[in-house]
């Protein structure tokens, strides 16, 4: 069930705590350093290299999710932190009153936004893993052609052997 909201303003946000830690700021409609996760759109990971691009761009990135989708936002977070490449600066959570599009009532939906930081090392771990990347994409590369003209050659020669079935059951 995907939620829409109704009108052009923003969600209004009920019970809403903040655990914070290093700031945080206050809150814009439009931010370009966000990014909206949905559980059903993209993998996972595209989501955590997403993040990467954006720390790599602002220093910071915000990940916000509404209901189902706030366990994907908890794991790219928990993902780029135990790498050493992001520190959590704010996390809120509140509940957001949402018009379901199937029945046409209201009903809460949970929402989380974490606010994560580069740590001082990000440019360093970010090097490191392109270059390991680099290093190993011309060894993947040369042994996927390898192994692909060899499936071919003894493809070839399976077929060689077999002969048509020509019996009649």
């Amino acid at each position: 069930m995907e939620a829409v909201v109704v009108s052009s303003s923003p969600p209004v946000a009920k019970n809403e705590r903040a655990i914070t830690s290093n700031g945080g700021g206050g809150g814009s409609h439009y931010k370009k350093n966000r990014i909206q996760v949905s559980n059903t759109k993209k993998p996972l990971f595209f989501y955590v290299n997403l993040a990467k691009r954006y720390m790599r761009q602002h220093s910071e990135v915000e990940l916000s999710a509404l209901g189902m989708a706030i366990a994907t936002v908890v794991t790219i977070s928990e993902i780029l932190k135990n790498h050493g490449l992001a520190i959590e600066k704010k996390l809120v959570t509140s509940t957001v009153d949402m018009k379901d599009e199937n029945k046409g009532r209201l009903v809460q939906k949970a929402k989380i936004e974490i606010l994560l930081g580069k740590t001082e090392n990000f440019d360093n771990l970010v090097a490191k893993a392109a270059a390991a990347v680099a290093v190993a994409a011309p060894a993947t590369a040369s042994t996927d052609v390898a192994s692909a003209v060899n499936v071919g050659v003894d493809d070839k020669k399976e077929n060689e052997g077999v002969q048509p079935n020509s019996s009649t059951a």
